[in-house]
């Protein structure tokens, strides 16, 4: 039988019919090699981020330690007074102020302070006094400044001749603020004004016109020592509006209000089921 003329077709399958093999093993090594190398950087990935873990949990453990015991050694100051002297109290209540400011309560502290430098004699007691307030005021200043980038606010001055006019107490102007889309209506009012203790009675309506037509009203003290991240008002929605003292002179205070999500008031806050069930249908609204 003759042999039949190969096409092109038949020429092209005798050149790459050996090729074959060597192209799926080709194909077969490639697979293998980016497979292999994925897993690796997979898992050089997650022991990296294990190691991270490990390294931030321990760094945590130990900041935290370190904050107890910082904590006990100055509290144990305050409870046993009569071991320290006034500056040594004093420096005690700075460490405290500056390092615990988010998640204590310091104004007992403030004020129990305040009483003992008003008792002590001699001309340093001029000295202790500014140096409270000044650490008072820095502390307030730190909480505004975070408060004021996730909230809004707004200021007012409170004038003492005009007060003293006003029998009834006096009347702030009104302002209206609107925070995460809820609009309310604060009024300030003051009642009371005590220079010796520079400290200011108010009282705070507020109205949320989405909600209700009602005016919530609160009536409270606000003084240097009154922080806003521990010392404010529970609003609904989880959030939160407090009252600061900038300045306290012979003529008027500086007052300012911020109003501000619920999430950034003190540790020691505990939010309410309710405020949470309240939180998860205002985001499931449409629109939002």
């Amino acid at each position: 039988m003759e042999n039949q003329p190969k096409d092109f077709w038949d020429k092209i399958d005798v050149v790459f019919r050996p090729l074959n093999g060597l192209l799926t093993a080709l194909a077969v090594g490639l697979l293998g090699y980016y497979t292999s190398n994925i897993l690796r950087q997979r898992e050089t990935r997650e022991t990296n981020e294990r190691i991270y873990t490990q390294l931030m949990s321990s760094r945590e453990q130990a900041e935290s330690s370190l904050r107890k015991d910082m904590f006990v050694s100055i509290i144990q100051t305050f409870l046993r007074p009569q071991s320290a002297s006034l500056e040594d109290r004093m420096l005690n209540l700075e460490l405290l102020a500056y390092n615990f400011h988010e998640s204590l309560n310091l104004k007992p502290l403030f004020v129990h302070l305040q009483k003992q430098v008003a008792a002590a004699p001699g001309p340093s007691q001029a000295e202790y006094a500014n140096r409270l307030n000044k650490v008072a005021r820095e502390i307030t200043t730190r909480q505004l400044v975070l408060l004021e980038q996730v909230g809004k606010k707004f200021g007012r001055m409170v004038d003492f001749d005009k007060f003293r006019a006003s029998p009834g107490g006096l009347e702030l102007d009104q302002e209206t603020l609107t925070l995460d889309g809820t609009e309310r209506e604060f009024m300030l009012s003051v009642l009371e004004v005590d220079p010796k203790r520079k400290e200011l009675t108010l009282e705070l309506g507020v109205r949320t016109p989405q909600e209700s037509p009602i005016v919530r009203r609160l009536t409270f003290h606000v003084s240097y020592f009154d922080f806003p991240m521990i010392d404010n008002t529970r609003l609904s929605r989880d959030q939160r509006a407090a009252v600061v003292m900038n300045e306290f002179g012979e003529g008027g205070a500086d007052l300012t209000l911020v109003y501000f999500p619920g999430s950034y008031a003190s540790l020691k806050e505990k939010v309410s089921y309710d405020e949470v069930v309240e939180r998860l249908r205002v985001l499931s609204e449409p629109g939002r």
